[in-house]
């Protein structure tokens, strides 16, 4: 679905990738570059101690490498294609129209409550703390991406937050 949308984006709508926020890492600049190699490393740090006993049931598991090729095949590119969806294709419009922060607003709501997150309504616990969880950090990356205009780190974190939460909870 990630190749599609992005072909679909670039041979469909005709616009350059970049146009959604997916920079060349060489067009980064250095506070872009510092600021996602920390929050990467630290990031993984933190989500290894808050996983570890997941992490260390898969690193003792027969079929170590069959395990990381499902959590980054499935969760980290399911994240990515969210972003690209919600922030670099839905967001960028949104904003375009209705100028930032509305369409800030709308694209978040819409990635809250949209399709993606729509199986939280039939889960047996209340799914307001969920929603009010995936606001918050939608919120967070709406706002990363509306001011850098780098899809490519709300991509990745969201990639990454996807196999650690997602991923391992599925197949640990």
């Amino acid at each position: 679905m990630l190749s599609a949308a992005l072909l679909l984006v670039r041979y469909w709508a005709g616009l350059p990738l970049s146009r959604i926020g997916l920079h060349r890492w060489r067009e980064w600049n250095s506070t872009e570059r510092s600021y996602f190699v920390q929050t990467f490393l630290i990031a993984n740090v933190i989500f290894s101690v808050v996983f570890a006993d997941r992490l260390h049931a898969i690193v003792a598991g027969p079929s170590l490498w069959g395990h990381v090729g499902i959590v980054f095949a499935t969760s980290f590119l399911w994240g990515f294609y969210q972003e690209v969806m919600y922030r670099g294709v839905l967001q960028t419009e949104l904003v375009r129209r209705l100028g930032s922060w509305p369409g800030v607003l709308a694209a978040n709501v819409l990635f809250t409550f949209g399709p993606l997150h729509f199986y939280h309504f039939h889960e047996p616990a209340p799914a307001l703390p969920m929603f009010a969880g995936i606001f918050a950090i939608g919120l967070f990356f709406a706002v990363l991406f509306l001011r850098s205009g780098n899809l490519w780190m709300v991509g990745i974190f969201h990639g990454l937050g996807d196999s650690y939460i997602v991923g391992l909870s599925n197949n640990a």
